[in-house]
Formats: C-alpha cells, structure tokens, sequence
C-alpha cells in the first residue's frame, strides 16, 4: 500500500507571494492610513488588471459574489436568466438576491457548460438574460450562447470565477459577452485574498457599477441609486497586485501537474479525464489549469463517493466532490425553479471528483495519488 501523505493533501492551496514585499505593502498601507475606498494600492491594481485584459471597462469589488450582485442590479436584469445547475450555489443565489427568476438548463458533457440547445429551449417570453459559467475554467459554447442572445436580444452574462487568465482566440475569456466576472477568493489560481472583478462591454456601465459598490453615492452627499458595499481593501488589492506578475509561472506549474495527472490516469479504466484533453472546438483555447475534474464511472470498482472517503481517510488526500450536488437540489432550491431536463449535469454531478491542485504540489506527489487510486482499484 503506498504511504499515506503526512500532512493532509487539498484540493486547493493558496499561492502567497514574497512576505517581505507583502510586508512592504502594508507598511506602505500603514503610511497612507488609508485601509479601503478606492485607497492609492486599490487603484494601481486596477490599472495593472485594465492593462492585463486590455480594457478600462472594469471594477474591483470584495468578493464575486457582490460583484455579479451588482452586474445584474447595474444592467437592469429582471424577469427570467437562464443559467446552469451545476455551478457553485452563489451563481443561482445572485439572480434570486435581485428577485429574478432562476431557469436552470442542461450542461454539455464535454465542457460540463450551458448546452446552448437547452438554452434555447429553455426561453420564455420572460427570458432576459443568460447567465453562463465557465466550469473549471472551459470556455462555454461562446459563439452559440452569442447567437442565441443577439436572436433573442437577451443579454449575456459570465460567471468566470474559475477563468482568470484564460484566453480564446487571443483573447481574455473577459472580451466575450456583455460582462463577466471573475472571483479573487483565495481558493482560486489567482487570487487576492477575496476580490471580484467585473469587465464589461459598454462602458456606460462604469459609474452604475461604481455607484453600487458605495452605497449609491455619487459626490460626498448625493445617493443617487440603492447601493451596496462592496469595496476592496488596500489588503485584497495589495496581495493581489503582487501576485499578478507571477501568473504566467502559476500556470506553468499548473500545466506540468494537469500532464501528470492525465499520463498516471490515462491507463485506469472508470476514471474519466476527457475534461482535461479536450480542445475547445472551432476555437483556439489558452486553459489556466485551475482545476483537476475527473469522472467515476460504473467500471471503477468504487463509487465517486467511496474513493473520495477511501482517499481521505485511509491515505489524508482531500480530493471535492465540485459540484455536488446541484443547485436545484439544495433544500432552499429543491421543488421550488423553474427547470428543464437535467439528465447530464445530474450524472455529471454524481461522478465528478476534482484532484488536488495547487502551486506547492510536486509531481511526484500527483503520481502519488494516482498510485492511490489505483490501488483503490482492488477496493472494489
């Protein structure tokens, strides 16, 4: 039997840049006496994100789950979005925070995003917008959601939480649609502690956005709309500025470890890796290598749930069973959407586990668990 791990292995693990420059920063944060509001670190982050995705159409917020908030509030978004059951349970929250109507459709197999044919079917006359996600940082069928909205003339709306630094064609996953948002939570390949980003296509939206992240001010005494507080600290942005630089070699890394995996599981009948090798097709995709999902299927001895228990317990690796379940079966959910046939995202939710990925991790640990779960292969 291989050698359990130590120290617990996670799924995830934060990157940390160097503490000295960190303590730097908040001796600088100490000198401006400035902690939060658009202090001066805020804004040099937001200059170097604007230069990083090639646009000025963008806003930093605390965390992604107010930045979509205030996407949806700032656009006007109401009535019916449809969206994903197999996303994180803020995407379906944020709609419902702002009294819309969460339609959930079924998932491709492939990139486990929005079937677009669901999505089409899915449209009522209710319908404004489509909420898409870019699961495990696959890109969504990006030029059929397009067409589907500009038919219907619906908006169309990212969550890119798991995408940051994904590119399609060339392009920052962020030039698709009319907004997306990418998450800054520390359980992220980038991250600025907690942080939200919104890039969006009309640059209208600027002040809207600006405006509902502070309460609705606009000037020292003038509240203008029903706002929100959603400002990033000089702290977020100070960890998140000095990351930003070494993006290029967290994905590096990121990508020898995904190569890894897919060499040791390649070989293990019932575990499905055809997430990680699969091209998006029609389009040039640049990944980010921010996850690691895997498929249990009915040749492996053990169910999903026994070898996420059987790796835990007997060998201290701590795989995520992401996303499970799906969001139209929490309790707070459950018999209470409107939803369609979800025969795909229910089977992909009840397979899927996602494998330790992290900058710290060596390869010789990801053949390690591999080892483990083939030696989980005679559990069965």
């Amino acid at each position: 039997m291989t050698r359990p791990f130590d120290k617990p292995i996670y799924v995830t693990r934060p990157y940390l840049p160097d503490l000295k420059a960190y303590q730097d920063g908040i001796a600088e944060i100490w000198e401006n006496q400035w902690l939060t509001n658009n202090g001066p670190i805020h804004q040099r982050y937001t200059r170097n994100l604007e230069a990083f995705f090639g646009t000025g159409n963008l806003c930093l917020y605390t965390n992604g789950t107010l930045a979509l908030q205030v996407a949806l509030q700032g656009m006007g978004i109401k009535g019916e979005v449809i969206t994903t059951p197999f996303t994180f349970v803020a995407t379906a929250h944020c709609l419902r925070w702002n009294g819309i109507t969460p339609v959930f459709a079924d998932i491709d197999p492939e990139t486990y995003t929005l079937d677009p044919a669901a999505v089409e079917a899915a449209i009522t006359p209710r319908t404004t917008a489509i909420l898409a996600v870019h699961v495990f940082g696959n890109p969504c069928r990006l030029d059929a959601l397009q067409r589907i909205a500009d038919k219907h003339r619906l908006a169309l709306i990212y969550d890119a939480a798991h995408a940051f630094g994904v590119e399609v064609g060339g392009k920052s996953i962020g030039a698709f649609g009319d907004c997306s948002m990418f998450s800054l939570h520390a359980t992220k390949l980038y991250h600025a502690i907690e942080g939200g980003i919104l890039v969006f296509r009309d640059p209208g939206l600027k002040l809207t956005f600006r405006h509902l992240m502070n309460f609705g001010f606009q000037g020292e005494t003038d509240v203008v709309m029903v706002g929100t507080n959603a400002k990033m600290t000089e702290m977020q942005a100070l960890m998140g500025d000095l990351i930003l630089p070494d993006l290029p070699t967290i994905i590096a890394k990121r990508k020898i470890l995904t190569a890894a995996y897919v060499e040791c599981l390649n070989d293990i009948p019932g575990i499905g890796i055809h997430a990680l090798t699969t091209p998006l097709r029609q389009q040039e995709y640049t990944p980010n290598f921010a996850y690691v999902p895997v498929e249990i299927r009915a040749e492996y001895p053990l169910t999903r749930d026994g070898l996420y228990a059987k790796l835990k317990t007997d060998y201290n690796v701590y795989a995520r069973r992401y996303f499970y379940p799906l969001v139209t079966d929490f309790e707070c959910y459950r018999g209470k959407v409107l939803a369609g046939d979800l025969t795909v995202a229910k089977r992909v939710a009840d397979r899927i586990l996602t494998l330790p990925i992290y900058h710290g991790l060596d390869v010789d640990d990801v053949r390690r668990i591999c080892e483990m779960i083939k030696e989980c292969v005679q559990c069965g």
